[in-house]
Protein backbone atom coordinates (compact mmCIF):
# COMPACT_ATOMS: atom_id res chain seq x y z
CA UNK A 1 0.00 0.00 0.00
CA UNK A 2 1.77 3.12 -0.97
CA UNK A 3 -0.35 5.53 0.41
CA UNK A 4 0.93 6.93 4.12
CA UNK A 5 -2.02 5.46 6.17
CA UNK A 6 0.02 6.67 9.32
CA UNK A 7 -0.72 9.98 8.39
CA UNK A 8 -2.69 11.78 11.38
CA UNK A 9 -4.27 14.32 9.76
CA UNK A 10 -7.22 15.02 9.24
CA UNK A 11 -7.42 14.96 5.15
CA UNK A 12 -4.53 11.90 5.48
CA UNK A 13 -7.07 9.99 7.68
CA UNK A 14 -9.92 10.58 5.11
CA UNK A 15 -8.19 9.82 2.44
CA UNK A 16 -7.27 6.22 3.75
CA UNK A 17 -10.91 6.23 4.29
CA UNK A 18 -11.53 6.81 0.60
CA UNK A 19 -8.82 4.20 0.01
CA UNK A 20 -10.33 1.46 1.60
CA UNK A 21 -14.19 2.15 0.63
CA UNK A 22 -13.74 3.79 -3.18
CA UNK A 23 -14.89 0.53 -4.67
CA UNK A 24 -17.66 -0.21 -2.17
CA UNK A 25 -18.72 3.28 -2.84
CA UNK A 26 -18.71 3.15 -6.90
CA UNK A 27 -20.91 0.17 -6.56
CA UNK A 28 -23.53 1.95 -3.88
CA UNK A 29 -23.39 4.92 -6.29
CA UNK A 30 -24.44 2.57 -9.55
CA UNK A 31 -26.92 1.22 -7.56
CA UNK A 32 -28.44 4.53 -6.43
CA UNK A 33 -28.31 5.63 -10.02
CA UNK A 34 -30.06 2.70 -11.06
CA UNK A 35 -32.68 2.70 -8.64
CA UNK A 36 -33.52 6.05 -8.97
CA UNK A 37 -34.46 5.80 -12.70
CA UNK A 38 -36.68 2.26 -11.30
CA UNK A 39 -38.29 4.46 -8.07
CA UNK A 40 -36.45 7.52 -6.15
CA UNK A 41 -37.97 6.17 -2.54
CA UNK A 42 -35.76 3.05 -3.36
CA UNK A 43 -32.34 5.49 -3.58
CA UNK A 44 -32.96 5.43 0.25
CA UNK A 45 -30.98 1.91 0.87
CA UNK A 46 -27.75 2.56 -1.33
CA UNK A 47 -27.37 5.95 0.04
CA UNK A 48 -27.58 4.41 3.90
CA UNK A 49 -25.26 1.75 2.88
CA UNK A 50 -23.19 4.43 1.48
CA UNK A 51 -22.75 6.71 4.99
CA UNK A 52 -22.33 3.02 6.83
CA UNK A 53 -19.52 2.08 5.04
CA UNK A 54 -18.05 5.58 5.39
CA UNK A 55 -18.43 5.05 8.99
CA UNK A 56 -17.12 1.63 9.36
CA UNK A 57 -13.96 2.49 8.07
CA UNK A 58 -13.70 5.34 9.76
CA UNK A 59 -9.89 6.37 10.96
CA UNK A 60 -10.18 8.69 14.09
CA UNK A 61 -7.42 10.23 15.47
CA UNK A 62 -5.24 9.10 18.89
CA UNK A 63 -3.25 9.78 20.85
CA UNK A 64 -0.46 7.59 21.14
CA UNK A 65 1.20 7.50 24.55
CA UNK A 66 5.00 8.35 24.10
CA UNK A 67 6.00 6.55 27.24
CA UNK A 68 8.31 3.63 26.59
CA UNK A 69 8.15 0.21 27.80
CA UNK A 70 4.13 0.40 27.53
CA UNK A 71 1.97 -2.56 25.40
CA UNK A 72 -0.64 -0.91 23.79
CA UNK A 73 -3.79 -2.15 22.43
CA UNK A 74 -3.81 -3.08 19.32
CA UNK A 75 -7.42 -3.15 18.53
CA UNK A 76 -10.99 -1.04 19.76
CA UNK A 77 -13.35 -3.34 21.31
CA UNK A 78 -14.36 -5.78 24.09
CA UNK A 79 -11.50 -8.01 25.64
CA UNK A 80 -13.64 -11.42 25.66
CA UNK A 81 -10.78 -13.38 27.55
CA UNK A 82 -7.39 -13.06 29.10
CA UNK A 83 -5.65 -16.41 30.03
CA UNK A 84 -1.84 -17.97 29.83
CA UNK A 85 -1.07 -20.00 26.77
CA UNK A 86 2.70 -21.71 24.85
CA UNK A 87 3.25 -19.70 22.14
CA UNK A 88 5.17 -22.08 19.52
CA UNK A 89 5.73 -20.23 16.16
CA UNK A 90 7.63 -17.24 17.28
CA UNK A 91 7.77 -16.66 20.88
CA UNK A 92 8.29 -20.01 21.89
CA UNK A 93 7.40 -19.44 25.42
CA UNK A 94 4.87 -18.70 28.05
CA UNK A 95 2.12 -15.96 26.63
CA UNK A 96 -0.20 -13.91 28.45
CA UNK A 97 -3.18 -13.96 25.76
CA UNK A 98 -5.75 -11.20 25.88
CA UNK A 99 -8.95 -11.68 22.99
CA UNK A 100 -10.40 -8.44 21.97
CA UNK A 101 -13.76 -8.75 19.90
CA UNK A 102 -14.93 -6.18 18.05
CA UNK A 103 -18.32 -5.81 16.86
CA UNK A 104 -19.74 -4.06 13.78
CA UNK A 105 -19.86 -0.88 15.29
CA UNK A 106 -15.96 -0.58 16.29
CA UNK A 107 -13.19 0.77 14.66
CA UNK A 108 -11.58 -1.89 12.42
CA UNK A 109 -8.28 -0.55 11.95
CA UNK A 110 -5.40 -2.30 13.56
CA UNK A 111 -1.96 -0.69 15.29
CA UNK A 112 1.00 -2.04 16.91
CA UNK A 113 1.32 -2.50 20.54
CA UNK A 114 5.18 -0.57 21.26
CA UNK A 115 7.35 0.41 19.12
CA UNK A 116 9.41 -2.58 17.49
CA UNK A 117 10.64 -4.72 14.32
CA UNK A 118 8.18 -7.21 12.41
CA UNK A 119 10.06 -10.25 13.10
CA UNK A 120 7.46 -12.77 12.09
CA UNK A 121 4.39 -12.98 9.32
CA UNK A 122 2.37 -16.02 8.72
CA UNK A 123 -0.95 -16.23 7.14
CA UNK A 124 -3.34 -19.32 8.26
CA UNK A 125 -6.43 -20.41 6.12
CA UNK A 126 -9.47 -20.72 8.10
CA UNK A 127 -13.04 -21.21 8.62
CA UNK A 128 -15.55 -17.68 9.43
CA UNK A 129 -17.22 -18.77 12.76
CA UNK A 130 -18.31 -15.86 15.08
CA UNK A 131 -15.35 -14.01 16.54
CA UNK A 132 -16.67 -14.03 20.04
CA UNK A 133 -16.97 -18.04 19.96
CA UNK A 134 -13.91 -19.47 22.43
CA UNK A 135 -12.75 -21.68 19.59
CA UNK A 136 -12.55 -19.11 17.13
CA UNK A 137 -9.01 -18.32 17.31
CA UNK A 138 -8.05 -22.34 16.53
CA UNK A 139 -10.04 -22.46 13.51
CA UNK A 140 -10.48 -19.52 11.86
CA UNK A 141 -8.65 -17.50 9.31
CA UNK A 142 -5.65 -15.65 11.37
CA UNK A 143 -2.64 -13.72 10.55
CA UNK A 144 0.08 -13.58 13.09
CA UNK A 145 2.33 -10.68 13.32
CA UNK A 146 5.76 -10.79 15.80
CA UNK A 147 7.34 -7.75 16.82
CA UNK A 148 10.43 -7.85 18.42
CA UNK A 149 11.12 -4.91 20.54
CA UNK A 150 14.19 -3.90 23.36
CA UNK A 151 14.79 -8.01 23.00
CA UNK A 152 10.94 -9.08 24.03
CA UNK A 153 8.87 -11.31 21.98
CA UNK A 154 4.92 -10.17 21.38
CA UNK A 155 2.66 -11.20 18.71
CA UNK A 156 -0.51 -9.75 17.14
CA UNK A 157 -3.02 -11.82 15.45
CA UNK A 158 -5.99 -10.53 13.04
CA UNK A 159 -8.72 -13.06 13.71
CA UNK A 160 -11.66 -13.25 10.88
CA UNK A 161 -15.28 -13.57 12.21
CA UNK A 162 -18.65 -14.48 10.77
CA UNK A 163 -18.99 -11.20 9.13
CA UNK A 164 -15.65 -10.52 8.51
CA UNK A 165 -13.88 -12.15 5.46
CA UNK A 166 -11.04 -10.17 4.60
CA UNK A 167 -7.89 -9.69 6.71
CA UNK A 168 -5.62 -6.61 5.47
CA UNK A 169 -1.98 -6.55 6.65
CA UNK A 170 0.39 -3.22 5.30
CA UNK A 171 3.58 -4.94 7.53
CA UNK A 172 5.96 -7.24 6.45
CA UNK A 173 8.98 -8.48 8.02
CA UNK A 174 11.90 -6.49 8.89
CA UNK A 175 9.32 -3.71 9.02
CA UNK A 176 10.21 -0.87 11.61
CA UNK A 177 7.02 0.19 13.68
CA UNK A 178 6.19 2.92 15.47
CA UNK A 179 4.21 2.90 18.92
CA UNK A 180 0.40 3.05 17.60
CA UNK A 181 1.02 2.75 13.80
CA UNK A 182 -1.35 1.47 11.79
CA UNK A 183 -0.29 -1.99 10.64
CA UNK A 184 -3.78 -3.67 8.67
CA UNK A 185 -7.48 -3.98 8.99
CA UNK A 186 -9.87 -6.47 9.29
CA UNK A 187 -13.29 -5.47 7.17
CA UNK A 188 -16.25 -5.92 9.51
CA UNK A 189 -16.92 -8.20 12.54
CA UNK A 190 -13.79 -9.71 14.29
CA UNK A 191 -11.31 -10.26 16.29
CA UNK A 192 -8.06 -9.05 17.58
CA UNK A 193 -5.45 -11.84 20.08
CA UNK A 194 -2.45 -9.86 21.24
CA UNK A 195 0.18 -12.29 22.93
CA UNK A 196 2.91 -10.16 25.86
CA UNK A 197 5.81 -11.76 27.47
CA UNK A 198 4.79 -13.64 31.05
CA UNK A 199 6.29 -11.73 33.15
CA UNK A 200 4.57 -8.49 32.13
CA UNK A 201 2.60 -6.22 33.82
CA UNK A 202 -0.95 -6.61 33.00
CA UNK A 203 -3.50 -3.40 33.67
CA UNK A 204 -6.74 -4.59 31.82
CA UNK A 205 -9.11 -7.29 32.49
CA UNK A 206 -11.55 -8.87 31.23
CA UNK A 207 -14.71 -6.96 30.64
CA UNK A 208 -12.68 -4.08 29.21
CA UNK A 209 -13.46 -1.89 26.44
CA UNK A 210 -9.93 -0.71 24.49
CA UNK A 211 -9.04 1.37 22.14
CA UNK A 212 -6.93 1.21 19.38
CA UNK A 213 -2.92 2.97 20.26
CA UNK A 214 -4.67 4.65 23.24
CA UNK A 215 -5.57 1.92 25.74
CA UNK A 216 -2.49 0.06 27.49
CA UNK A 217 -2.72 -3.40 27.96
CA UNK A 218 -0.02 -3.57 30.40
CA UNK A 219 3.86 -2.85 30.54
CA UNK A 220 6.92 -5.41 29.53
CA UNK A 221 8.67 -7.28 32.32
CA UNK A 222 10.67 -5.16 34.58
CA UNK A 223 8.95 -1.98 34.19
Amino acid sequence: MSFDHNNNSMLGRFALTLILTWHYLLILTGLLVLFYYIQPILTVLPALLMIFTLYFFRNPKRNIPATQNLILSPADGLIINIDEAYEDKFIKDRVIRVNIFLSISNVHINRSPLAGEVKYRYYRPGKFIPAFKSHASEINEKNFIGIESQSFKLMVCQITGFIARRIKCWVNESHKLAAGEIIGIIKFGSGTEILIPAGSKLLVKKGDKVRAGETIIGTLPGN
